[in-house]
């Protein structure tokens, strides 16, 4: 239990409580703050305080009282990471194919989370005060390449303020079905939940939440004369991140990722086309390959690339 005293200087009079907090209580972002309010742990003058949109008086006294960081309901895994890159603040790994990042029902063990807590032990300072690492962006189980993690609050709220603003960069690469129209293009479109079938994701006329993705075609691996039978490497990058964006947004052109599980759909040229080992590839040919941030306490522009991993690799070369 740690306990921080703080007096409010004449030149801090009239703020609103929960910002002469965070200003005077860095790292501790306006979320942390607001939660320990609400728990009861700050007094002033021995009075529990509740409001955080109250104003601070010269002469106050004011009492926070933090609570021990509790531990993370999942159990830390030794699991092996490709970890790239890691200070006090945060981590950059390389994801691989059939890892899940969170549990959840039905992968409630060896997950990323699982993973990360046994990796950085201690040295995770705790997010919203809870010993647990800061996932700010996924990826899905079957889809590999890099990932920032928070470990720390600050952070956390950094990169996250980052992806919100979309000053957080991802590109990937993805092998698709056919060739788009325009070698250069941009896929915008709300998706949600699809009416026709709940556990997929869709672009929807309704609701849903806006998602855009620019592509480039970098490649095309011709089956016949025919441009539109074909397997197209794209490079992809995101406006936004919604859940399964990319492989929505190709699917809706006509343009699936190749061996996606759920949005595929094997052209009937294609068999007669491509090596057997490509019509059966058993995951969703995707590779998030660069990610670029500013670094949350430093400032510094963080650029991180990884190679196509073995699967794609093998898959490039029977193109």
């Amino acid at each position: 239990m740690e306990t921080i005293t703080i007096i409010v200087e004449k030149d801090e009079e009239k703020q609103r409580l929960d910002r002469f907090l965070v200003t005077r209580l860095s790292p501790l972002t306006r979320t942390r703050i607001q939660a320990l309010i609400n728990d009861k742990m700050l007094r002033c003058c021995g009075e529990i305080i509740t409001s955080t949109a109250r104003k601070v008086r010269e002469g106050d006294t004011y009492t926070l009282t933090i609570p021990p960081v509790i531990e993370a309901l999942p159990q830390a895994e030794t699991i092996p990471l490709a970890i790239i890159y890691e200070d006090t603040d945060l981590l950059v790994l390389n994801k691989p194919v059939g890892l899940v990042v969170h549990p959840a029902p039905g992968h409630r063990q060896s997950t990323l989370v699982n993973a990360l807590l046994a990796h950085c032990k201690e040295s995770l300072s705790g997010i919203g005060g809870v010993r647990r690492p800061g996932i700010v962006h996924r990826l899905d189980k079957d889809t590999s390449g890099l990932m920032v993690v928070a470990k720390n609050d600050e952070a956390h709220y950094g990169l996250s303020s980052q992806f919100t603003e979309r000053s957080l960069s991802r590109s990937y690469w993805a092998f698709v079905w056919g060739m788009p129209l325009s070698t250069i293009g941009t896929i915008e479109g709300n998706i949600g939940r699809s009416p026709q079938n709940r556990q997929k994701m869709a672009i929807v006329p309704k609701g849903g939440r806006p998602a855009t993705t620019h592509y480039k075609v970098l490649k095309l691996f011709k089956a016949n004369d025919d441009l539109s039978q074909g397997i197209s490497l794209l490079q992809c990058n995101l406006e936004t991140g919604r859940t399964h964006q990319i492989r929505v947004h190709m699917a809706h052109r006509g343009h699936p990722l190749v061996g996606d599980p759920i949005y595929g759909r094997i052209p009937k040229w294609a068999k007669k086309a491509f090596d057997p080992a490509i019509i059966a590839f058993p995951r969703q040919a995707l590779h998030a390959f660069e990610l670029k941030f500013l670094h949350p306490r430093t400032g510094e522009l963080m650029t991180f690339t990884a190679p196509l991993p073995p699967d794609l690799e093998a898959l490039l070369s029977l193109l």
